[in-house]
């Protein structure tokens, strides 16, 4: 028998597929190599610009519409806004006014055409008119102005004379008593012998007419008052030389400018 034909057993096991040779291949790489480090994954990731808007304080909600906003945002929106009708801002102008107003101030105000103020006026004073409402809107002496409807004087000239003739307040009587024997003399006078200030009941016995002006003092410039014809008249007397006597309860000239001194 020849060499030839000599015949070998082939030993019996399946070749490698490719993933196993792989396997193998990885598994031969010595150990330096196999636990070096990656590089790329150590190097940090570059921070990126939070665009998230940060959440509000809690307890400090603030409204969707003025979130983010700041105080001069806010007044510069608040300033932007529109508005009311014409028709309610003229009215609410006319009702403050002290004097007639012209069409032109007021569409200045309102921010609108002088013609279309002027035609909503008309129309104004044409249906206070027409509803017969206790106020008119006339024009005169080239402005626009509310006047109390002439059906209705009677009624408002009673409410004014009931006004005028409501009895004085203790404080009132006692100012004007003052002015009566120390005329004429200045407020700060007449505060100093009361020991309160008279600002407000002085102007109320301005309105009444019971005090009026007397000119100024010569050396501190203050304007002195003195009491007036319906005081007398009121007072049922002839002149001031028929008031009672009262110098004992009132005190001298002398310790009244030496209260002012001291106050």
């Amino acid at each position: 028998m020849s060499d030839d034909d000599w015949e070998y057993e082939r030993p019996e096991y399946a070749v490698p597929a490719e993933d196993e040779a792989e396997d193998r291949a990885e598994a031969q790489v010595p150990p330096a190599e196999a636990a070096a480090p990656d590089v790329t994954a150590a190097v940090p990731a570059q921070r990126t610009e939070r665009k998230t808007p940060l959440p509000a304080p809690r307890g400090k909600s603030a409204e969707p519409a003025i979130a983010g906003l700041d105080d001069a945002t806010w007044q510069l929106s608040t300033d932007m806004a529109p508005l009311p009708p014409l028709r309610q801002c003229l009215e609410a102008i006319l009702l403050v006014v002290e004097e007639p107003v012209a069409d032109v101030v007021l569409a200045q105000i309102t921010e609108r055409p002088r013609d279309e103020v002027a035609q909503t006026l008309r129309e104004l004073s044409a249906e206070y008119t027409e509803q017969q409402r206790g106020f008119d809107l006339r024009q005169v002496a080239g402005g626009w102005r509310l006047y109390t409807r002439a059906s209705c004087a009677p009624l408002v000239e009673k409410f004014v004379l009931d006004g005028q003739q409501a009895k004085l307040s203790q404080p009132a009587l006692e100012t004007l008593a003052v002015v009566a024997y120390r005329q004429p003399v200045s407020r700060s006078r007449i505060s100093a012998v009361r020991g309160v200030n008279c600002d407000g009941v002085m102007r109320t016995l301005l309105t009444r007419g019971l005090i009026e002006e007397a000119g100024t003092d010569v050396d501190s410039g203050a304007i002195l008052y003195r009491t007036t014809s319906l005081f007398l008249e009121k007072m049922g007397m002839q002149s001031l030389e028929e008031l009672p006597e009262l110098a004992p309860l009132l005190p001298s000239v002398e310790s009244m400018e030496e209260a002012e001194t001291l106050a």
